[in-house]
């Protein structure tokens, strides 16, 4: 591909992308881990438990394709806390900084809403995706959070620090 014909455009959920946001984190989640019904809960119902409970969902169009997603999990309103969730890039179109852009976008989000704080779960596998999150600003902290079986690493945002 052509970089110089590449525009990507990072915008907020619309419906007709509800099976992209599925079939994104689903491609992931299958080629490193399997799918728990936490990952259900959230992939078939994003209206419903994601964005009704106040929570955000991004995706990153390359060339109007959705070829990446992100999802802002509220998950307490005193103090305000989200959690950084649900973030897929297609293979084809990785190593845009497509991850970094959408992680950078709901962490902005969180702090326009106030929140006290945004966490997120991961595995050690993922390198890379802890990598990014330490440059998104996140730090490492113990594991309370874990609600999959594949998480064996927290970290955190604190905006009151």
């Amino acid at each position: 591909m052509n970089d110089i014909n590449n525009e990507v455009k990072i915008i907020a959920y619309e419906p007709q992308y509800k099976e992209a946001f599925k079939n994104l984190n689903e491609e992931w989640i299958k080629t490193f881990f399997v799918m728990e019904p936490g990952d259900y809960k959230l992939l078939d119902h994003p209206e419903e438990e994601i964005l009704a409970k106040g929570g955000h969902i991004a995706f990153a169009l390359l060339n109007g394709e959705v070829v990446g997603t992100c999802a802002l999990v509220k998950t307490e309103d005193h103090p305000l806390t989200f959690e950084l969730s649900k973030m897929a890039v297609s293979p084809k179109a990785q190593g845009k900084k497509l991850g970094y852009l959408l992680g950078k976008t709901l962490v902005e989000k969180a702090r326009d809403m106030k929140a006290e704080k945004v966490f997120l779960v991961t595995n050690s596998i993922l390198v890379p995706a802890i990598k990014l999150y330490e440059k998104l600003g996140f730090q490492h902290t113990p594991v309370s959070h874990a609600d999959y079986d594949r998480a064996d690493v927290q970290m955190e945002i604190d905006f009151h620090l």
